[in-house]
């Protein structure tokens, strides 16, 4: 069986750290994000499909060297396809039931029970369901007690809604839903794909947990926070570091950092993050190999690879880009 992980875009809400890695590679808990989601892949999996058109060099490279007991492929998409479009591109590679999972989404769902939940029904098609409170910026949908997708509502305003349930990003098709997809054009799967399927049988399967998008950085900790309380933790240290002082409020410490006598708080640090005494850094997420001398306050930002701050500086607010990034 096939699984495709639509990864293409620029991650400009997550810059700067886009600017020197993809978003599929940013780290959650000292783990990229798209590992996450081949992880959770079933055994049935045997070929991960990358749509990607971002550094995918750096995407080809990583899974190259990465342990994964799945062929993966990783296809270009020469242009921004839309979902259904990327899904098109890589038609060549699918010849039976697959898997389509948007690359940013960090989430509780059981892929093998959803599988067989599919595999119970007679359709072509299934959408992972998450309910949320306020359904203003997602796609919605209504099901019936058998669970079937009767009509879709796109970001409806609030007395519209006619449901709670959204779009959760893993859907599991049938090949034959290919053919109503012109090829290289941008086609959206949501808009206008889904709905030319309610007739045909197309399944919401509803999970609990946790569902976070992580396309911003406010998401990005939020699934931070979810992932270290389903471990029972509050804080991750990572391999070889070395904390003199404290680490709060569900923060994550990379691999291979030196941490002096500061107060690091509800903050993700990258690998190799060198810090000296006397900073606070809060609320902020610090890239790649970042020096920082004694005394820095950084709080509320976002401080990219390779960057040196100087001591006693204060960073409030701010997006520190890399050298030469425009």
């Amino acid at each position: 069986m096939k699984a495709v992980i639509l990864s293409g875009g620029f991650g400009t809400r997550m810059r700067p750290l886009t600017y020197t890695t993809p978003k599929p590679l940013l780290p959650i808990l000292n783990k990229p994000l798209i590992r996450h989601i081949v992880d959770q892949l079933p055994e049935e999996v045997d070929e991960v499909i990358l749509a990607a058109n971002y550094k995918i060099d750096m995407l080809r490279e990583y899974f190259e060297e990465a342990d994964i007991d799945k062929k993966v492929r990783v296809v270009d998409e020469p242009k921004p396809l839309g979902t259904g479009g990327a899904v098109k591109n890589v038609e060549e590679y699918l010849d039976d039931t697959f898997f389509v999972i948007n690359s940013d989404i960090i989430s509780s769902i059981d892929l093998k029970e959803y599988l067989e939940f599919y595999r119970s029904k007679n359709g072509v098609g299934a959408i992972s369901a998450w309910d949320v409170e306020n359904p203003e910026e997602f796609g919605i949908f209504e099901l019936n007690d058998n669970h079937r997708i009767l009509r879709f509502q796109e970001k409806p305003e609030p007395w519209e809604a006619f449901s709670n349930t959204i779009n959760a990003g893993h859907y599991i098709l049938e090949p034959e839903v290919l053919n109503l997809i012109p090829p290289g054009e941008k086609v959206s799967m949501e808009d206008e794909i889904f709905p030319l399927l309610v007739e045909d049988g197309l399944f919401g399967y509803e999970f609990d947990g946790y569902w976070v998008d992580c396309g911003r950085p406010s998401s990005f900790f939020k699934a931070t926070e979810e992932l270290l309380k389903h471990r029972g933790e509050e804080n991750l240290v990572g391999d070889r570091s070395f904390v003199q002082g404290k680490v709060e409020n569900y923060s994550v410490i990379g691999i291979d950092c030196t941490i002096g006598d500061s107060v690091i708080s509800n903050s993700i640090l990258f690998d190799g993050v060198e810090i000296d005494d006397g900073c606070v850094i809060e609320n902020s997420i610090i890239g790649y190999d970042v020096i920082i001398e004694d005394d820095v306050k950084v709080v509320d930002s976002i401080i990219s690879d390779n960057v040196y701050l100087e001591e006693g500086k204060e960073f409030i607010e701010k997006k520190i880009k890399p050298e030469g990034a425009d």
